[in-house]
């Protein structure tokens, strides 16, 4: 085997041997039989992680194919976006250069969407749609995301997209339960997959709306996904190798259990964060809302110095 310098980023994560084995399985047809039985033998797994009863859709794209097909499919009188980082701020960006009616609910980087904040956008009655990043990666901050659905069931008549790629399958999230219209999420973070595959769920409502969207496009067309779903397709060619490791990784997810996971990654979270403080660094984010793992590199370290020295170079 081949050594390589192994990433300890946010996403890509290390890929193992396993994965990597499963995503080269001999190729199937797209179209056959064989895929049908490969999308509906992985299908019931990710219902299970989104905690949905909708149907879950494979997309062939980072998951910012399918922040902007939210945009694109749900967005009629205005998008509230919420802004508290590098990611959530380019959803903003994205929501204009698609022709909507877009405003910011601005925080400072390290600090939480406040639910009090979306409750006072939303009673305005501008907007239709509201953006969210549960665990904005940029800043290590998690998004109180049951406080902000609640304010959310408030307004039946707005939408709640939520991007959970650095929390999803790491942390508990019910989708029914909390209302959530759109939720998507990537292959590259928790999942440990390669980067280029994404997956999404989207309620009855959202799709009731994308109906009403004129301009929806044929790529991220939701209503074409659903279509194609409804027969264990997808709207264009997938990435099969992606959806082969899926099935290996939800094998290897559920042999643990689900709350094993979740107990696993909070024990890790606790360790990290012990070793933060023992170390003598700090966190960027604010206290309660942290992500699972992150810390604040002192000022007096070089970072392209440690880099250096992590890969022994």
């Amino acid at each position: 085997m081949t050594t390589h310098d192994k990433l300890f980023i946010p996403g890509p994560v290390e890929v193992s041997e396993k994965t990597w084995a499963a995503f080269s399985r001999p190729m199937i047809g797209h179209r056959s039989e064989d895929f049908k039985n490969l999308y509906r033998a992985v299908h019931p797994g990710l219902q299970t992680l989104f905690a949905t009863k909708q149907p879950v859709f494979l997309s062939t794209s980072s998951a910012w194919g399918v922040m902007e097909a939210s945009i694109r499919n749900i967005t009629d009188r205005g998008v509230l976006c919420c802004m508290c980082g590098a990611f959530s701020d380019k959803w903003f960006d994205v929501a204009k250069r698609c022709g909507k009616k877009a405003e910011p609910l601005q925080v400072d980087w390290g600090k939480h969407i406040d639910p009090k904040d979306v409750d006072r956008q939303l009673a305005s009655g501008k907007f239709d749609t509201v953006t969210l990043i549960h665990n904005e990666t940029s800043t290590g901050v998690m998004n109180p995301l049951p406080e902000i659905c609640c304010v959310l069931a408030k307004y039946p008549d707005v939408a709640l997209v939520v991007d959970t790629v650095s929390s999803f399958s790491a942390v508990k999230i019910d989708m029914d339960a909390l209302g959530i219209d759109v939720m998507l999420t990537g292959a590259q973070k928790a999942l440990a997959l390669p980067p280029g595959f994404s997956l999404f769920s989207v309620s009855e409502k959202a799709f009731g709306r994308a109906e009403k969207i004129p301009n929806r496009g044929f790529y991220f067309d939701f209503l074409q996904f659903k279509k194609e779903q409804a027969e264990w397709m997808t709207p264009s060619t997938p990435s099969i190798g992606h959806i082969h490791a899926l099935q290996s990784k939800l094998d290897e997810i559920f042999e643990e259990g689900l709350e094993a996971r979740f107990a696993r990654h909070a024990r890790t979270n606790g360790l990290v964060n012990d070793w933060v403080r023992r170390a003598g660094f700090d966190f960027f984010a604010e206290e309660g809302f942290r992500s699972k793992t992150q810390r604040r590199k002192p000022s007096r370290i070089c970072s392209r110095a440690s880099t250096t020295c992590c890969r022994g170079t």
